[in-house]
């Protein structure tokens, strides 16, 4: 009896599951069927059987340049979240080995700067941008996706530091080990999961990124998600064209994530059981 009380339960558990992953997968699923689907079905209404035609993304390819958004992404979002491990893997460092009174509220001020809206600094960075030349630069981008995810970034590296055993780099230490060689031959490959996991999380929020982007390029550093708005237009949006941007626009960053989900999982679930 109990044993056919806990199949139930394990198939209304996983019937469950099923339904909750279609949920969340079905817009994508939709998304995909607009796509093939000419811009006049696709204005026509909701359907699920779509005609099977790839002009969207033969014009979306050949109209619309994909390759330079697809590379502006790429090296935006690779290169943000460098430059944020650059900082914050010392920064984590500090507090999580040699905190001070003070690191609670530092992180807590850091996660702070997170709720504030991004359109309350917009005008003083937008005037910033424009008097130095960064306005519609990659370098400008990046700097700006590099501040924007570093709190999380630097809450996610400690919390993985922390569960690493202090006595470990003070044996390092005692072995005549300097402080970068702490970190770099010590420290980051006992964390290579939460660095690994970290560096995902940072790439797939850089890539989504679209508030700064759509304010801060216009041409020479857009990048996908700029791409993707400029199917928007006065005389309206064209579904089907969208539908097949946004496609090709997400479908590296799910790749990526099919591909990697052991590691991201295996990160973020680093240091949770001992």
């Amino acid at each position: 009896m109990a044993r056919s009380i806990s199949t139930r339960r394990k198939i209304i558990v996983t019937l469950a599951a099923w339904g909750v992953a279609f949920v969340i997968f079905f817009p994508i699923l939709y998304m995909l069927i607009t796509s093939l689907k000419t811009e006049a079905e696709a204005i026509a209404g909701i359907s699920l059987i779509p005609s099977f035609t790839f002009e969207n993304y033969v014009e979306v390819q050949t109209q619309r340049d994909y390759f330079k958004p697809f590379l502006n992404s790429v090296i935006i979002s690779v290169g943000s979240t460098l430059v944020a491990l650059l900082i914050a893997v010392p920064a984590a460092w500090s507090m999580a080995f040699s905190p001070t009174r003070r690191t609670k509220d530092i992180l807590m001020w850091m996660l702070s700067t997170k709720m504030m809206p991004a359109v309350g600094v917009l005008v003083p960075l937008f005037l910033i941008f424009r008097d130095t030349g960064l306005l519609d630069t990659r370098v400008g981008l990046t700097l700006v996706l590099t501040l924007v995810n570093l709190p999380i970034v630097v809450w996610m590296l400690y919390t993985y530091f922390r569960e690493i055993p202090g006595e470990i780099l003070e044996a390092a230490r005692m072995d005549g080990a300097s402080l970068a060689g702490e970190i770099i031959y010590v420290l980051t490959p006992m964390a290579v999961p939460g660095i690994a996991s970290t560096m995902l999380l940072n790439i797939i929020l850089a890539w989504n990124e679209a508030f700064w982007t759509l304010r801060l390029t216009t041409s020479s550093a857009a990048p996908l998600t700029a791409f993707i708005a400029s199917f928007s237009s006065p005389q309206g949006l064209f579904w089907a064209k969208l539908s097949a941007a946004s496609t090709l626009a997400i479908a590296p960053i799910l790749i990526m994530g099919w591909f990697s989900q052991r590691q991201l999982v295996r990160g973020l679930t680093f240091g949770a059981v001992k």
